[in-house]
């Protein structure tokens, strides 16, 4: 493989890097759009957008801008004092949404780490220790800290590194009933993703979100979305529980708010933020004025009405080409699932636990996807995708589909 300066390969990633990924044999050196070239010139479609994170796309020329104007002016200051550019994206926050106020972090973990902290903190404050228990889903993902990977419900990655934090129940999505017998007096937060990514692409009944929000306020605890992946135009709303019609407690941003630029935020209401006081929680680079000015800029694309209507036509536009897809080969998929820009395709169960083989071979021809759990293709693109990048990576599925079948 040739070498970009400084001589490094994918070789040098065994050789120095701690190995807690297993990452593709080519280096991408360039991006624009939905295009990725790699260290030898090879040119990629690009549909996984950093898993959901480049909304907009590779190196957008208005993000481009705003991160080098404030580059010229001020990075970081430290908490012991605030900036314009965090205000500005605060204010637009709040405005556009349920939220009353804004924690701003570096990361989804990070932000529903401080959501978790938040939401004890307040059961705490307002009904005594007793009231601590976590309700979450089995195959939900809500990042990597010990917190946090409790709370995910993926057995996968909680195992090696017991003891972990306890008062966390998880039970099915989806079931309302399950979620009626778990939900009691001692819970302090309910926490889901409206529609699940990382454990399989899977929307929320509404029926389901709505009977949620209901226990919650029988029982006094707080109802917590993670929309760090289908939040901000995702699902072609500004954030996905403007879809359901139910608002939450607290909610958590991330992945597009920056565009790649990390950053995050956790939003809630002025009664349940007042647990948080100074001291109690913190962060070192959240709302730094770089990332601020990003963010900024990217919000300000993002919640568009037009900009949100086009996510809803190209969404239905990469659904039917998938749908294509799954009706042309029925034996190895069984359907499509999904919302807006978030879909999945679903292996059947004769090649179950297969999906990265042909995610695998799509790379080989030049497309680039991604895997939900162990059977869906997820195609979660930039939201400015085109009818040309949907036609080119329907032919070039249908190219990996071919191949691996000879294979």
């Amino acid at each position: 493989m040739a070498a970009a300066a400084g001589g490094v390969t994918r070789q040098t990633f065994d050789e120095f890097m701690v190995p807690v990924f297993a990452p593709a044999s080519f280096i991408p050196v360039k991006g624009k759009g939905l295009e990725v070239w790699d260290q030898e010139g090879r040119r990629y479609l690009d549909l996984t957008a950093g898993i959901a994170v480049l909304a907009l796309g590779h190196t957008p020329d208005a993000i481009v801008e705003a991160l080098t104007e404030q580059a010229g002016k001020l990075w970081h200051v430290s908490n012991y004092f605030t900036n314009e550019p965090v205000l500005e994206l605060a204010r637009k926050l709040v405005n556009a949404t349920f939220a009353d106020k804004v924690f701003f972090c570096n990361s989804g973990g990070e932000a529903n780490e401080a959501a978790f902290k938040l939401a004890r903190k307040w059961a705490q404050d307002n009904y005594g220790p007793q009231k601590n228990r976590i309700v979450s889903c089995f195959h939900a993902f809500h990042g990597r800290t010990l917190f946090t990977v409790s709370v995910g419900g993926q057995e996968k990655y909680t195992a090696g590194f017991e003891p972990l934090p306890q008062k966390i129940d998880h039970i099915n999505f989806n079931d309302i009933e399950a979620a009626r017998a778990a939900i009691g007096d001692d819970v302090c937060a309910v926490v889901i993703e409206p529609v699940q990514g990382e454990g399989g692409i899977l929307p929320a009944d509404p029926a389901y979100l709505k009977a949620l929000r209901q226990l919650c306020d029988e029982h006094n605890a707080l109802l917590i979305f993670d929309e760090v992946q289908c939040g901000l135009g995702r699902i072609g709303k500004l954030f996905a529980y403007m879809e359901y019609g139910v608002a939450p407690d607290i909610m958590t941003s991330a992945k597009a708010l920056g565009n790649g630029f990390p950053i995050a935020a956790m939003l809630t209401t002025d009664r349940v933020a007042k647990a948080f006081t100074p001291g109690t929680h913190g962060t070192t680079y959240g709302g730094n004025p770089l990332g601020a000015a990003v963010a900024n800029r990217v919000f300000d694309i993002l919640s568009q009405p037009a900009f949100l209507d086009n996510v809803i036509s190209q969404g239905q536009k990469l659904r039917a080409s998938l749908e294509r897809i799954a009706a042309d080969y029925p034996e190895i998929f069984s359907g499509v699932r999904g919302k807006g820009l978030m879909l999945g395709l679903v292996m059947a169960d004769k090649y179950h636990g297969r999906a990265a083989e042909i995610t695998a071979e799509a790379q080989r021809q030049g497309l680039l996807v991604l895997l939900a759990g162990y059977d869906v293709i997820r195609y979660v693109p930039a939201l400015v995708i085109e009818d040309r990048h949907i036609e080119e990576a329907e032919k070039l599925m249908r190219q990996a589909i071919d191949a691996w079948l000879k294979s």
